[in-house]
């Protein structure tokens, strides 16, 4: 490691995640989320200790849920410790009505968004999570008592979507136990926070945690995920589509990984499909029968050898997604359209019963598409109430192009470091 940190074995191990993942524009900053309890008061020292050597700006990010009395002291006590490393901080906070039920799970989703949001908004692609060893223990000990959770990985993109655009995670702890990090806390003469929420038997992690600390050892963190195979083979349409082989999605667990990768993009939500559901539509695909099925907001059209993937318009419906305000800049449709619009007052829908009121070259354009995936596309409605798609035809105030194909890379692997990640940000937006 580099700086002159005294850290523990394991931990120094795990520094080299930071110069192999770290590799990218020195003049952005890393983002560090900062609770101020023992593993992310553990991960800013390393950090620190890291970015000093290698000549990086950190930022700290603490997120006040509001949830506990001490919240807001504990939102000082962080921005205290960042303040004496020298690493700037923000504060973040979660506002609104919190849910009666489910509130854990809010609270992370809120966790997430929230923390790429300023992330992006500070220059950083990378965002540092302080997750441990005992988090996979945690996790593995929730699924045995029936919860479907997933383990937390070194590497990976944001779940938060579409705040977490173009952001990874980077965990460099997941080889460490939490006492170890709290034995290197001690020997620097720092203090952290405990949450009282941590040992709330109400909360399933509270319970696993308890019994995960007297059963279980420690696994060693996930393996790194390498790129699909078969991603270079498939294709995206303007449409938002993509058309995968079906070979490749029937070939054990590389191609369970890409059928739900290929679900969530198409459909641009940020829940992954079911893991059961999954294997279902795997079979079927195995059977070489064509078919059309529909899962978590995706619609899949198997026919002969190729499989398509796109938008389920009737999600649309369900979940009564009307015609909105289309602010000026850039902002996200569906989760599968970045929209440009430089001129105020226009508006934003899905297509579906507005076809009738586009010009006569963007219906031919239009039948040129799949139809599954028509209803679906963003049309913008000018003030005067004119209608464009602009994905079929130039609207010099409205423009969009599919996010799908460049999430789907980011899902299967396609983005090994820091370094590539800035590489796509700098290449010109096109569709």
């Amino acid at each position: 490691m580099r700086g002159r940190l005294n850290v523990a074995p394991a931990a120094a191990a795990q520094q080299g995640l930071f110069d192999r993942r770290l590799n990218g524009s020195a003049d952005a900053p890393v983002a560090v989320a900062l609770s101020g309890g023992g593993d992310s008061v553990a991960l800013l020292h390393l950090a620190k200790a890291w970015a000093d050597g290698a000549g990086r700006r950190l930022v700290a990010l603490t997120l006040d849920h509001g949830l506990q009395p001490a919240s807001a002291a504990w939102t000082r006590f962080a921005a205290e410790r960042a303040a004496r490393l020298g690493v700037a901080h923000r504060t973040l906070a979660w506002a609104g009505v919190k849910p009666a039920h489910g509130l854990p799970a809010a609270a992370r989703t809120a966790r997430h968004a929230l923390l790429a949001e300023a992330a992006l908004a500070a220059g950083a692609r990378v965002l540092l999570m302080g997750h441990t060893a005992d988090d996979l223990i945690e996790a593995e000990a929730m699924r045995r008592m029936g919860a479907a959770v997933s383990s937390p990985r070194a590497w990976a993109p944001s779940p938060a979507w579409p705040e977490g655009r173009g952001l990874f995670l980077l965990r460099p702890l997941l080889g460490c136990r939490r006492a170890e990090l709290r034995r290197l806390l001690c020997g620097l003469g720092e203090t952290w926070i405990e949450d009282p929420a941590n040992d709330d038997l109400r909360y399933a992690r509270a319970r696993a945690r308890r019994l995960s600390m007297d059963h279980l050892a420690a696994p060693p963190p996930a393996p790194d995920l390498s790129p699909w195979t078969g991603l270079s083979s498939v294709e995206g349409g303007p449409g938002g589509d993509l058309v995968a082989a079906r070979a490749a999605l029937v070939a054990a667990e590389a191609g369970l990984r890409a059928l739900g990768a290929l679900a969530l993009c198409a459909a641009g939500g940020a829940r992954p499909p079911a893991a059961a559901a999954l294997h279902r539509l795997q079979a079927r695909l195995a059977a070489s029968d064509d078919f059309v099925a529909t899962l978590a907001g995706a619609r899949i059209e198997a026919r002969g050898e190729r499989v398509l993937f796109c938008r389920e318009a009737g999600e649309h419906r369900r979940r009564g997604l009307e015609a909105a305000p289309l602010p000026v800049g850039e902002s996200v449709f569906d989760g599968r359209f970045l929209v440009t619009a430089t001129a105020p007052g226009w508006r934003i829908a899905p297509l579906r019963g507005l076809v009738r009121r586009l010009s006569g070259p963007a219906r031919a354009r239009l039948a040129r598409l799949p139809a599954a995936v028509r209803g679906a596309l963003p049309a913008a409605i000018s003030p005067g109430q004119d209608v464009v798609c602009p994905v079929l035809e130039e609207a010099a105030p409205v423009a969009a192009f599919s996010l799908n194909r460049q999430r789907l890379r980011a899902t299967l692997g396609a983005f090994p470091d820091e370094a590539s990640l800035w590489r796509v940000a700098n290449l010109p937006t096109a569709p």
